[in-house]
């Protein structure tokens, strides 16, 4: 038999959510770059056709997560080409994992009744 999750009381507050990281755009842009291996890295035009998004959307939010600490920006060139990789950060990494942990504790408590 499953236990109850305990309720969230005056005396526990629920866990707080990254901000950098609740923002939709960047939750879904961490947890792509999130499934690498660490020390790997997407190209931009890959990463921005994964999630469906228009470049410069995407770059404002990739902006924010590097302003954060969050994800590596890497500008090189292949041949005469510019390419873009992004990566997720070490910080990065532990910022999605307390995220993650805080949401599972949020859902895990939502609906109890004291």
């Amino acid at each position: 038999m499953a236990q109850a999750a305990l309720p969230v009381t005056a005396d526990k507050a629920p866990p707080e959510l990254d901000p950098v990281i609740h923002a939709q755009a960047r939750l879904r842009v961490v947890a792509a770059l999130n499934v690498l291996g660490e020390g790997s890295e997407m190209a931009f035009p890959a990463l921005k056709d994964l999630l469906g998004m228009t470049a410069g959307n995407l770059s404002v939010h990739l902006t924010k997560l590097e302003d954060a600490g969050y994800v590596q920006i890497t500008k090189t060139h292949k041949g005469r080409t510019p390419v873009t990789f992004v990566a997720l950060t070490k910080r990065g990494r532990l910022a999605f994992d307390d995220y993650t942990k805080a949401i599972r504790a949020l859902l895990d408590n939502a609906g109890v009744t004291p």
